[in-house]
């Protein structure tokens, strides 16, 4: 979602940030701006809807440089996109300067109070009240620190917040709570952001800002103070480790597309090192240091959101099956409000593609006290989930720059399958076929991805319906979940997924010839069921296309449309149909001319709940 990036140091520092928010694009935007303190000029706001091309080309004309600048990029949760509600905002005054990466909650009451105060405001945000908020307590104080702790006691919400004034002598505040902050340090700057890829270009030392800390940052130091437990110290400085990878587009014409060629590899790179087949071993070095309470797990709590939760129902399926421990899936957004009986014997397993999703730390921080163990499973190194569970897995997804999630998904899965292998002792022979299994994977991906044209010329063939139903039963239900959530992501069209035999309790009343189904199918006990279904649908004059990898030909005779899959196991089938229907969803939108890689009112990480 929103992100920022400062810069505070000996040199213009203009043009570093808006190449950071740029860098930032991928998470999803509508508007853009930045704020500076000149040397010789006043300070300066420059806000453009769109794209940060738009902002940049404005910046070109103007003759400003600036050793302290902050800039951000806005998804609207207040107030429609425009250049009023673009940060960076300000005081009454202009000589505050706020960027915001969160929601104030109480916004309303405090904007109330300090209208009958006299201030005025100019956007519908909640953040405008921050700066005048900090204006209002330091006319009181004439201590800027303290008018700042006086102003963040009085939110309720969530911020990481850059904070910069002309009335101080070239300092930066920075501030948390439940929203990411990183500052990196370079030989003559310090640079700070949202997201640690803006600051890998400059530097590997970095400092993350825990919550309810304020930060002061002057002569190219920083001082630290927890307004919880009222500490002030230096930062602990830290070696940024990253598994992020080239992030060009190699020839493809979307990243979408190359995210999806890139799943072989990213399988690949999500084993290496972990499996040997031969010996039938997994090894995942991140649980090694809680690997005794491991086998001692009696219950399992798995907090995802969106299609990280889709990958934990998988992962239930794995683990109650593989490892013989029950196993609940909970959305984050629902779990942290959920009230039920926890004990020690509990694990909780958070899954987040940007390791900061708000619900599912949320979720996390609500059982921090419990005396339960939390594991990660995340694709970025450094994340806040990652520093917040006991122990984890990292995906090694690399980095994934389409808003709509695929191989990161696809690595979420593999992950989930040699955890079930890693918490019980499952047969040595079934390990060693599973293992087996996942080391041909990527080549029977491939062999998939090879019959591209083919798949889009199905996917045409359906991009003039407007309504669509995803069935399966077993692995292929949550992939199911998953396809309906990826058509509707990036081509606008109503899906649903469903358990194909809760069909007939509702969903078959929607069907007629204009409400195609896509039906999974795996080779499995389940085959036969899940054709009963797809007969009941062509009863109906429903158009029915079937993934599969049996051939068969009652069902070819059947359908309307086949397409066969390379065979797998039971466990990493549905990986394959997971790949198919990813194109699908990305052939449509793009028949139908939209932007696949930045779909409308979506964002790559939702920082706020």
């Amino acid at each position: 979602m929103c992100g920022i990036v400062g810069y505070i140091g000996k040199d213009n520092g203009i043009d570093l940030v808006l190449e950071g928010l740029k860098e930032l694009e991928y998470r999803g935007y509508d508007s853009s701006g930045i704020a500076g303190l000149g040397k010789s000029q006043d300070p300066f706001v420059f806000k453009e809807v769109g794209r940060i091309n738009n902002l940049e080309n404005k910046l070109k004309k103007q003759e400003i440089s600036s050793n302290l600048v902050i800039g951000h990029t806005r998804w609207a949760t207040h107030g429609k996109p425009s250049k009023n509600n673009s940060h960076p905002h300000y005081n009454n005054s202009k000589n505050i300067f706020v960027v915001h990466n969160g929601i104030i909650e109480n916004y309303l009451d405090i904007k109330k109070e300090l209208i009958q105060k006299g201030y005025t405001f100019y956007s519908e945000t909640d953040t405008e009240v921050i700066p005048n908020l900090i204006d209002y307590y330091f006319k009181e104080t004439k201590d800027f620190k303290k008018a700042i702790k006086m102003a963040l006691n009085d939110l309720r919400g969530t911020y990481a917040l850059l904070i910069s004034s002309s009335l101080l002598d070239n300092r930066l505040f920075l501030a948390r709570l439940g929203s990411p902050l990183v500052a990196g340090f370079a030989k003559d700057y310090i640079i700070i952001a949202s997201d640690q890829s803006v600051i890998l270009k400059h530097t590997k030392k970095v400092t993350y800002l825990e919550d309810f800390d304020l930060a002061e940052v002057s002569n190219n130091k920083i001082k630290i103070e927890n307004l919880k437990t009222l500490k002030t110290f230096d930062p602990k400085i830290e070696i940024l480790e990253s598994n992020l990878t080239e992030d060009s587009l190699n020839g493809f014409p979307d990243y979408m597309l190359k995210e999806i060629f890139d799943i072989p590899e990213t399988i690949r790179l999500a084993s290496r090192g972990r499996i040997d087949s031969k010996k039938r071993l997994v090894k995942l070095g991140g649980l090694d240091s809680v690997i005794s309470q491991l086998e001692h797990i009696e219950r399992i709590i798995i907090v995802a959101c969106g299609t990280s939760y889709y990958a934990g129902m998988f992962g239930e399926y794995l683990i109650e099956e593989l490892a013989d421990i029950p196993v609940e899936v909970v959305l984050a957004s629902e779990f942290k409000y959920k009230k039920e009986p926890i004990s020690r014997s509990t694990c909780v397993i958070a899954v987040s593609q940007s390791g900061e999703t708000a619900d599912t730390i949320a979720a996390l921080n609500k059982v921090k006290d419990f005396g339960v163990l939390k594991l990660g499973i995340v694709n970025v190194i450094g994340s806040t989930i990652s520093r917040i569970t006991d122990a984890g897995v990292y995906c090694h997804a690399g980095t994934e720059k389409a808003v709509a999630s695929t191989k990161a998904f696809v690595s979420q899965i593999v992950i989930l399958v040699l955890i079930s292998l890693r918490l019980k002792n499952v047969s040595s022979k079934q390990t060693k076929e599973i293992l087996k299994e996942l080391e041909n994977l990527p080549a029977k991906i491939e062999e998939l991805l090879a019959k591209k044209e083919d798949i889009k010329k199905i996917s045409q063939k359906y991009s003039k319906y407007k309504d669509f139903l995803f069935i399966g039963r077993g692995y292929d239900y949550p992939t199911a979940l998953e396809g309906a959530l990826k058509l509707k992501e990036v081509s606008y069209i109503h899906a649903e997924g469903y358990a194909a035999g809760e069909m007939k309790h509702g969903p078959i009343a929607m069907i007629d010839s204009n409400f195609p189904t896509v039906a999974l199918i795996g080779d499995d006990s389940l085959y036969e069921k899940t054709l009963s279904n797809v007969e009941e649908i062509k009863a109906r004059k429903g158009p029915v296309l079937v993934i599969t990898s049996r051939v068969d030909k009652k069902i070819k005779d059947l359908v309307d449309d086949l397409f066969y899959i390379p065979r797998s196991s039971n466990y990493t089938e549905s990986i394959l149909t997971a790949v198919f229907l990813q194109l699908f969803a990305y052939y449509i939108s793009k028949d139908l001319g939209l932007n696949v890689d930045r779909p409308r009112n979506l964002a790559k990480s939702v920082t706020v709940e």
